[in-house]
């Protein structure tokens, strides 16, 4: 028997039908529709790991490098196996569709979501985020690509309007997405919160004129998470409302067909995008899909260790004395090592936001040093100051639940303090999406559940209620009938929760604990109530940094050596303001401890260390303080001490190494008077271990930079909008092509880094289809290269950057031996926009060949003639 085609299946369809599928079904689910074989659909955030439908240390997720440590490795292939690895996650998680890559443009370092972007280039992050859209999609999950479009900064990022010129927007800002759509083969694509232009993304004819007609996309297009606010973005090239199950669709969008105010053509066009991405994922009766092959654990650290790695860039590597660089080191020669710096010990491997993953376990840098220099030398580690003010997630090591295991008890009560349930967790940071999932009932909790069943039943079978369950809150569904939760307990079951734990204090000294959270808390320390106070975020703050940095509610507590102190946090949650239903979509809240600490004391102890060893490697790098979604960085510094901590360090140990930890470039005043500085990114759950490998020479830093590093914070771009309005005033002039066009110098340009080997640039010639280059590793290890090009126009009667980059590809090569790169130039690398369309200036080009986009030794006139016969 034939299988029907989507058209039959949408067929048997009533308009109701299909509009309920329009919507989400909760915070990570589409709705199934068994009368046409159509199954649950699952999403999932994504760009650092797949975290799956829980957001909490109980499922934990691979944790990949992030978007830029990707784009610094200018490997489309080892990009596109990765991409593998995230689709095995997806199904081991039972997720269908992952939402990444994230492809916005570093347009300013101020973004604070940059660690989760690829890079400033169009050209690079749109072949860097097809590669991963490959890897993905070639295994049967969907990719997501995302946030369409100029989603370049968070400050009032739901009602900011973008003002951006078509040329700029055209070359810059959509690019990356066309690349993706058109080479990639992306299945979807979601619409940004922001405006452009005077329309809001998620109503704006770019989703229909560009999208769908200009490029021909034929997949489905998505809200970001609430961005869907009007009935109007139904006429628009909007296909999906996320989350749900409500949404402003429903019953207006009903309605509005069969007032005849929306044709019903445009539902059917949506639904048909649906299931076209359902059958792309096998998630349509009798459409089998694609089978991800499973990775094993071992599999996937080796997959991830290489990665990070090949992403680091080794920005700076000098000789300390005689003639030979810092790096790689000689472990013959090193008795005693110190390594410095909070992030060494407790490292980021990843930014905040949507992006956050629970991996199951990190290495720490310390850890991974420690490992790879082996018990003949001793590693000695400091602290060096803290490098944030707020008291982090408490460690679990310090916290025993009621029964004496490891971390807290969770309690969840009823208005009228009932305990409803509860569950046992091993860590401190807590965050339900949609509903509480399973959790232990007590009898109370089981009489509640059965009654709500009861009531469930009655409702799905068209029945009068015959019975009201107490505490009971109702939803209202698709059809504007009011309906009870599906699940139990939901967030209208629960009043409050309580954190139950004891504190042990493993040293003598103040502790600081508390909170975290939006809503009232109160806390109390062995039965006394010692603080109470509802938290709220300032006004005009962004939900998501109520997730990231909310506001604390703390309490000193003076402990001897081996004390404890009981612990209960309770909280009432708070809406999350701004959101339409994120009221019921989820509840998240902190348990914080530390010890409190002395800076000067902790400087002087890293000095004093750094001092007596052969060796300091300082790990520097920013905190969730100063990176994550919901909001934009205010500074470009390091957070709290750490370049105090830098220059006394290397004015006692001139054998230093600087590991600069973070998602994106942070001002390095001290970088020239170090020997060597790497830049590793927020590098995954592997950190400790790729960055030994790099230390000690098993694995050469490949990574070149996807961003311009600047030297200080001077004509950078704003991400603070001017009445509602963010001009973008620079036009195409955005990283390195405006340093180039201002005449600026960076700390360290963008394309740059260095291995453990030294090349020379021979000779390039045109061909029919681009560039053959010649290149010769001359130094004494075998290596790879990132051969770059770079386009300009003599005498252009157009506005240009000075240099654009056109193509690269990369080369490895044994010592002494010769390397040939055959580099494919599209057309696109020489047009740009115009009236309407793309074309290319009369008269030759020029090609500019090598390492960097400040060092290209190679220079090949291109004629006319070879220009115009490049295929796009």
């Amino acid at each position: 028997m034939t299988e029907p085609t989507l058209r039959d299946r949408l067929a048997r369809l009533t308009l109701a039908q299909k509009v309920r599928l329009l919507t989400g079904a909760d915070f990570w689910t589409l709705h199934p529709e068994p009368s046409i074989g159509l199954r649950r659909i699952v999403v999932s955030d994504g760009p650092a790991g797949v975290r799956g439908r829980t957001w909490d240390e109980r499922d934990p997720s691979a944790n990949v490098p992030s978007p830029t440590a990707l784009a610094a490795t200018w490997d489309e292939q080892r990009i596109e196996r990765l991409g593998r690895l995230l689709a095995a996650e997806a199904r081991r998680k039972g997720v269908d569709v992952l939402l990444a890559p994230t492809v916005n443009l570093h347009r300013t370092p101020y973004g604070g979501r940059h660690f989760e972007c690829l890079s400033e280039d169009p050209v690079l992050t749109g072949r860097i985020g097809a590669a991963y859209v490959r890897g993905l999609q070639s295994e049967g999950v969907g990719a997501t690509v995302k946030h369409f479009v100029a989603n370049d900064s968070e400050t009032q990022r739901h009602t900011v309007d973008v003002a951006v010129d078509e040329r700029t927007l055209r070359e810059l800002y959509l690019a990356p997405f066309e690349t993706i759509v058109r080479d990639g083969g992306v299945w979807s694509v979601m619409a940004a919160y922001n405006g452009v232009n005077g329309h809001p993304m998620t109503e704006s004819p770019l989703l229909r004129q560009i999208l769908q007609e200009d490029w021909g996309f034929d997949g489905l297009t998505m809200t970001d998470w609430y961005a869907g606010r009007s009935l109007a973005t139904a006429g628009a090239g909007l296909d999906l409302i996320m989350p749900g199950p409500r949404g402003p669709w429903g019953d207006a969008l009903i309605a509005a067909v069969r007032a005849g105010e929306i044709d019903e053509s445009l539902v059917d066009d949506k639904v048909l995008r649906l299931l076209q991405l359902a059958a792309r994922v096998g998630a349509l009766q009798g459409i089998p899909g694609t089978r991800a092959q499973p990775w094993t654990p071992e599999q996937i650290a080796a997959e991830i260790r290489a990665t990070a790695a090949a992403g680091f860039v080794l920005a700076r590597n000098e000789p300390v004395a005689g003639e030979q660089p810092l790096l790689p080191l000689d472990i013959s020669r090193l008795r005693r090592v110190a390594v410095l710096g909070a992030n060494a010990a407790v490292a980021r491997t990843l930014g905040g936001g949507s992006a956050t993953v629970f991996p199951p376990y990190t290495v720490s840098p310390l850890d991974g040093i420690r490992a790879a220099l082996g018990p003949g030398v001793t590693v000695q580690y400091g602290r060096g100051g803290r490098t944030g003010a707020r008291v982090p997630v408490a460690d679990p090591a310090l916290l025993r639940r009621p029964d004496g295991a490891p971390g807290t008890r969770i309690r969840f009560l009823a208005a009228d303090g009932t305990e409803i349930g509860g569950e046992d967790r091993a860590g401190a940071a807590y965050t339900w999406m949609s509903s509480f999932g399973d959790i232990a009932l007590t009898d109370a909790g089981m009489e509640l559940a059965e009654c709500r069943a009861r009531e469930l039943a009655h409702h799905d079978e068209g029945r009068p209620r015959n019975e009201v369950c107490p505490r009971s809150g109702l939803v209202t569904d698709s059809e504007g009938d009011p309906r009870p939760w599906p699940t139990f307990p939901s967030f209208t079951d629960v009043a409050a929760i309580e954190a139950v734990t004891r504190l042990h204090a493993p040293r003598a000294g103040r502790y600081l604990v508390g909170a975290s959270g939006l809503g009232a808390f109160r806390l109390t320390v062995d039965g006394t109530v010692v603080a109470d106070q509802h938290l709220g975020l300032p006004p005009g703050a962004d939900f998501v940094e109520g997730l990231m940095r909310p506001p604390q509610i703390l309490a000193p507590l003076d402990l001897a050596a081996g004390a404890h102190a009981d612990i209960v946090v309770r909280h009432v949650p708070a809406s999350a303001a701004g959101l339409g239903d994120a009221t019921v979509a989820s509840v998240t809240f902190q348990l914080n401890a530390k010890l409190d600490s002395d800076d000067d004391a902790e400087i002087t102890e890293a000095v004093a260390l750094a001092a007596g060893a052969d060796l300091a490697v300082v790990v520097v790098g920013t905190t969730e303080e100063v990176e994550s979604e919901g909001f934009d960085r205010t500074s470009l510094a390091l957070p709290g001490r750490q370049d105090e901590l830098v220059r006394r360090v290397a004015a006692a140990n001139p054998a230093t190494v600087v590991v600069v930890n973070s998602g994106a470039p942070v001002l390095l005043p001290w970088a020239a008077g170090l020997p060597a500085v790497l830049l590793t990114w927020f590098p995954g759950q592997e950190f400790g271990n790729a960055l030994a490998d790099v230390l000690t020479g098993a694995t050469e830093p490949s990574g070149r930079l996807p961003v311009t590093w600047p030297a200080d914070h001077h004509g950078l771009p704003t991400t603070t909008p001017v009445d509602g309005t963010l001009p973008y005033t620079e036009d195409l002039a955005i990283g390195y092509r405006w340093y180039d066009t201002a005449g600026r110098a960076p700390l360290f340009p963008f394309g740059h880094g260095l291995g453990y080997t030294t090349w020379e640039y021979l000779a390039a010639h045109p061909t029919h289809t681009g560039v053959t280059v010649h290149v010769r590793n001359t130094g004494a290890r075998p290596g790879s290269e990132t051969v770059q090009v770079y386009a300009s126009k003599p005498h252009s009667t157009v506005t240009r950057p000075p240099r654009w980059l056109a193509a690269w590809t990369v080369v490895t090569a044994q010592p002494g031996d010769e390397a040939i790169a055959h580099i494919p130039l599209p057309a696109r690398a020489f047009q740009h926009w115009a009236d309407g369309t793309w074309r290319t200036e009369p008269g030759p080009f020029t090609l500019h060949i090598g390492h960097s986009s400040r060092e290209l030794p190679l220079t090949v006139p291109l004629p006319e003639v070879v220009i115009t016969t490049r295929r796009a």
